[in-house]
C-alpha cells in the first residue's frame, strides 16, 4: 500500500468510493442471481455479480487488476447480452447501458489506479474512455428514435386520389360506416401537407371525467352530419357543434349518474326522411316519418345508468313518441340491477330502422348478475322489436311479469356492426359474469361466451356464432367492433368481417356463414387445479393471420430500465406458472400474457378498402392471477375500473374463491417484458402479412414509479383508443399515455406529424369535409389518459391553414 501514498486524499476517496459502489452493486446482483439460479434461471447474474464484487474490492484497494477485471466483466456482459437477446436495441440497452456507464467511470480513474499501483499512467485509458463515451451517447440518442418491431417492407398502401363520386359525405356512424371501417375517403389532408395542420377550433364540454380508478374516462368518437358535429360526454350529455367553428348549437344535459364507469364511446344517427337500403334476403320495416315535425332527424345514445335516449338532431329536444318522453328504460326485464352492475358505454347500432343495444355487465363481482340480453328497438317509437337472450335464445319476447331474462349470461358490451346488404348484425360477445370461474356455466354460456354472434336485424334470429375462446377463464371477451371488409379468397371476393381480440388474435370470417377464411387451429392447452372446472383441452389460435403482441414469453424476454429491475422481473417470471397464451388460473400464481386488457381492445381496427389493408393498435400488459380459496363472506365489489382491470383482491361472491390479479410490472412500474408495450401495425390483407409495425407513444408524460420523465423516448406504450385511416395515406391515433395526436404514413409507418394536446386522449379521431366551406377537419376529444391525473373536457379540430 506504500504506492497509494502518491495519491491525494481526494483521489483515494474517489477510488475507495467507486470500488465500494461497484462491490455493493455486484453483491446485489449476486444475491438476486442466487435466487434466480434456484428457480432454474440464468447463471449470468450470480457469476457477473461475483466478478463485479471482486472487481470493486480490488479497485477500493487501489489495484489495477480491479479495472481489468471489470473490463472482462463488461466484455462478458456484452457477449451474454447479444446471445441472450440478439441485436435488438431495447433488450441490449437494458443489459449494457448502466454497466457501460460504470465502465466509463472505471476507465477515467484508471490512471489513478495505475499511479497508486506504482506504474506510470499512459493515455490509452483516455482513448478507451472517449470510445465508451461516444458509445453511451449513441445509445442514449437511440432512445429517441423509433425502433420498428417490423421494418417497412415497401409494400404498404400507396396513394390513390379520391374519386369525387366516392368521397365521404358524412361521418354518421361510430366507425364511420355501419360496418366499422374507420376509413375516410378524403385526401385534402395527406402525407405531403399533414405537417401544416393547426388547431382550427376548440370547445369545452363542461363535463370533466374525474377518475379515481372508477373508470371515469372520455373515450368518444364524435359524429358529423352536414354542418353539425355531435358529441356525448362521460355523463351522457349530448351536444351539437358547428362543424366549421366549434360553436355550440344546442346542448341536452342528460347528466346520467353512476358510481363507476363514466364514459360514452359514441352515438347513433337516424334520418327518417331518407330511404333505407332494402336487404336482399330479409324484409325490413320501412322507416316512417316521425308523427310530428319533432325528430325527423334523431340522435340516439345509451347511458351509464341504462337508458336509451333519442333527441332531435336539429334542436336537442327529446323525441316525442319515442319511449317515455324520448327515453327507454333498459333495466326492464333484467331483475335486480344494483347501481353500476349494468351499464352501457358503447354506441347503439343503427340497423335499418332498428336500434340495437347490448350492455356491460360488471366482471367478477358475483355469480348472480343481470343478464347479457341484446335488444332491438323501433327507431321511431322506441318499442322493443326483439330480444336475444343468450340464456333463452328461442324466445325473443320480453319476459312475462314476475320473470326476467336469464341471469349472468354472456353480454355484448363493445360496439357492434351492421351489414345492410344481408340485414345482419354482428355482435362481439363477452363471457358470463364471473369471468375467471367457469364451474357453474351452462351449455349456452359455453356456446356464446367470447364469440362473434350474427343476428337478423329485423327479428333477432340467430344466423351463426363463432367462438374465439372455449370456456373463457381469462376475461378474453371480444372487445371491439367487427370491421366489414371484402376479402380475396381463391380468386373470389368474399364479404368478410375482421376482428381483433384481447388475446392478440385476428380472425377473418365469412359474413354469411361465420366460417374462418384464414387458418384457425385448435391447439392443446393445459388445465389448472380448480376442482370441477370444465377446462377445454384445446383453444383456437388464428395462425393464418399475424398475432399481435401475443408472443410466448421466455426468461430472456424479461426487461427493465436497469439490470436490477430486469433481474427482479426474471425472478417473478420464474416464480410463476406460465404455459403460454392460455395459461389457466389456479391457486398458484400464474401469468396471463397478454392479459385481460389486451392485446387489442375497444378502439377497434381501421381499414383501407382501396388498397386492402387493416391497421391495428395494441397494448402489451401481462397480468398475474391467483385464485384464493375463500369463505366469500365479503361484500361483492362495485364493478369499477380497478375491478375490471384486475387490480388487487376481488371476492367472487357466490363462488368458493376470491381472485388476486395484478399487472405484471417491475418495481419501477414498467411492464416486465421487453418493449414496445404498444404498437401500430399495418397488415396487408392480400397476403395476410405485416407490412410494418412501429412503437407508439413516449414517456414524456409518464415514467418509472409514475414520475414524468418529460423525455420523448420512443419506447412504445400501451395504447387505448382507436385509429383513423384516410385515403390521404395517413393513420391518426391519440390513444397513448403521452398527450399527443399523431399521424403516421400508412405506407411505411413513419410518424409524419404530431400535435401536443392539453391532456391525454383515449378518444377515437374522426374526420369530415364541411359542406359549407369545403375544408377537411380532423377532430379528437381529450379528457385525459388512462394513467394520468390530468383531466380535461376538450374537443379539438385541426385543419390546414
Amino acid at each position: 500500500m506504500k504506492q497509494s501514498h502518491r495519491l491525494s486524499g481526494i483521489s483515494k476517496f474517489i477510488l475507495v468510493g467507486l470500488g465500494v459502489i461497484i462491490a455493493l452493486l455486484g453483491l446485489a446482483l449476486a444475491a438476486g442471481g442466487v435466487k434466480l439460479v434456484s428457480l432454474g434461471g440464468s447463471w449470468y447474474f450470480l457469476v457477473g455479480g461475483l466478478v463485479m464484487t471482486i472487481s470493486g474490492l480490488l479497485i477500493a484497494r487501489f489495484k489495477t487488476a480491479g479495472a481489468w477485471l471489470f473490463a472482462a466483466f463488461l466484455v462478458g456482459t456484452a457477449i451474454w447480452a447479444v446471445s441472450d437477446a440478439g441485436l435488438v436495441f431495447w433488450p441490449v440497452f437494458s443489459r449494457l447501458f448502466m454497466f457501460s456507464a460504470v465502465g466509463l467511470a472505471v476507465t477515467l480513474v484508471y490512471p489513478l489506479l495505475k499511479r497508486a499501483d506504482g506504474g506510470v499512467p499512459g493515455r490509452g485509458a483516455y482513448g478507451i474512455a472517449v470510445v465508451l463515451a461516444i458509445a453511451l451517447a449513441v445509445a442514449a440518442g437511440n432512445m429517441f428514435v423509433a425502433h420498428p418491431t417490423v421494418a417497412a417492407t415497401g409494400t404498404g398502401p400507396g396513394l390513390t386520389p379520391v374519386e369525387p363520386a366516392n368521397a365521404q359525405k358524412d361521418w354518421a356512424h361510430y366507425g364511420n360506416t355501419e360496418g366499422g371501417s374507420r376509413f375516410a375517403a378524403l385526401d385534402q389532408i395527406n402525407r405531403n401537407n399533414v405537417d401544416k395542420l393547426q388547431v382550427a377550433w376548440t370547445y369545452h364540454t363542461g363535463d370533466v371525467a374525474e377518475s379515481d380508478g372508477n373508470g371515469a374516462e372520455d373515450q368518444l368518437t364524435p359524429l358529423q352530419v352536414g354542418n353539425k358535429v355531435f358529441i356525448c360526454t362521460p355523463h351522457n350529455n349530448l351536444i351539437a357543434l358547428d362543424a366549421d367553428t366549434g360553436k355550440e348549437l344546442w346542448k341536452n344535459a342528460i347528466n346520467a349518474k353512476s358510481k363507476v364507469w363514466q364514459r360514452c364511446r359514441g352515438m347513433a344517427y337516424f334520418d327518417a326522411t331518407k330511404a333505407i337500403a332494402q336487404p336482399g334476403n330479409s324484409s325490413i320495416i320501412e322507416a316512417k316519418p316521425a308523427p310530428a315535425a319533432n325528430c325527423q332527424r334523431r340522435l340516439l345514445t345509451n347511458t351509464i345508468d341504462a337508458r336509451l335516449i333519442a333527441v332531435d338532431a336539429d334542436t336537442g329536444e327529446f323525441c316525442q313518441g319515442f319511449g317515455n318522453n324520448g327515453q327507454v328504460d333498459l333495466k326492464a326485464g333484467l331483475g335486480d340491477v344494483p347501481d353500476s352492475y349494468y351499464q352501457l358505454s358503447s354506441a347503439p347500432l343503427m340497423a335499418g330502422t332498428t336500434v340495437v343495444v347490448g350492455g356491460r355487465v360488471a366482471d367478477n363481482v358475483q355469480t348472480d348478475m343481470p343478464g347479457g340480453v341484446i335488444r332491438g328497438f323501433d327507431v321511431i317509437t322506441g318499442a322493443m322489436r326483439w330480444a336475444f337472450d343468450p340464456g333463452n335464445p328461442q324466445d325473443r319476447n320480453a319476459p312475462a311479469d314476475g320473470s326476467t331474462y336469464a341471469r349472468s349470461t354472456p353480454n355484448s358490451w363493445a360496439p357492434m356492426s351492421y351489414d345492410p346488404a344481408t340485414n345482419t348484425v354482428f355482435l362481439p360477445m363477452g363471457s358470463s359474469s364471473t369471468d375467471i370461474y367457469g364451474v357453474e356455466r351452462s351449455k349456452l354460456d359455453h356456446t356464446y361466451g367470447a364469440s362473434i354472434l350474427a343476428l337478423d336485424a329485423t327479428s333477432g334470429e340467430e344466423r351463426w356464432v363463432f367462438q374465439t375462446v372455449h370456456n373463457d377463464l381469462w376475461d378474453f371477451d371480444l372487445p371491439m367492433q367487427p370491421s366489414l371488409i371484402d376479402f380475396a379468397k381463391d380468386g373470389k371476393t368474399v364479404p368478410a368481417l375482421v376482428i381483433g381480440t384481447k388475446a392478440g388474435q385476428i380472425y377473418v370470417l365469412d359474413r354469411a356463414t361465420g366460417k374462418p377464411l384464414t387458418d384457425v387451429k385448435e391447439v392443446p392447452v393445459k388445465a389448472a387445479n380448480i376442482p370441477d372446472e370444465p377446462y377445454s383441452p384445446t383453444q383456437p389460435k388464428s395462425v393464418g393471420m399475424p398475432q399481435i403482441g401475443a408472443q410466448h414469453l421466455t426468461e430472456s424476454d424479461m426487461w427493465g430500465a436497469t439490470p436490477y429491475d430486469q433481474l427482479l422481473c426474471r425472478i417473478d417470471f420464474k416464480s410463476m406458472r406460465y404455459d403460454g397464451l392460455y395459461t389457466a388460473p389456479g391457486t398458484d400464481k400464474s401469468l396471463s400474457f397478454p392479459g385481460s386488457l389486451g392485446g387489442m381492445n375497444w378502439g377497434s381496427i381501421s381499414t383501407d378498402p382501396v388498397h386492402g389493408f387493416i391497421f391495428v393498435n395494441d397494448m402489451r400488459l401481462g397480468l398475474w392471477i391467483q385464485m384464493i380459496p375463500s369463505q366469500n363472506k365479503g361484500e361483492a365489489t362495485s364493478g369499477g375500473e380497478a375491478l375490471n382491470t384486475g387490480m388487487g383482491a376481488v371476492p367472487l361472491k357466490g363462488t368458493p374463491y376470491a381472485v388476486n390479479k395484478n399487472r405484471f410490472l417491475s418495481v419501477a412500474g414498467i411492464p416486465c417484458q421487453a418493449p414496445p408495450f404498444g404498437t401500430l401495425t399495418a397488415i396487408d390483407m392480400k397476403t395476410q402479412k405485416v407490412a410494418w409495425q412501429v412503437p407508439v407513444g413516449t414517456v414524456e408524460d409518464t415514467g418509472p414509479l409514475g414520475i414524468r420523465m418529460h423525455l420523448p423516448i420512443k419506447i412504445g406504450l400501451p395504447t387505448l383508443g382507436g385509429t383513423l385511416s384516410t385515403q390521404g395515406g395517413l393513420i391518426f391515433i391519440a390513444g397513448t399515455q403521452d398527450f399527443y395526436l399523431r399521424a403516421f404514413n400508412s405506407g411505411n409507418g413513419e410518424e409524419v406529424w404530431k400535435a401536443r394536446l392539453p391532456v391525454g386522449s383515449q378518444g377515437g379521431p374522426m374526420t369530415y369535409v364541411s359542406p359549407k366551406t369545403g375544408k377537411q377537419y380532423v377532430v379528437i376529444t381529450a379528457g385525459g389518459a388512462r394513467q394520468s391525473t390530468d383531466r380535461g373536457d376538450y374537443v379539438m379540430a385541426y385543419a390546414l391553414p
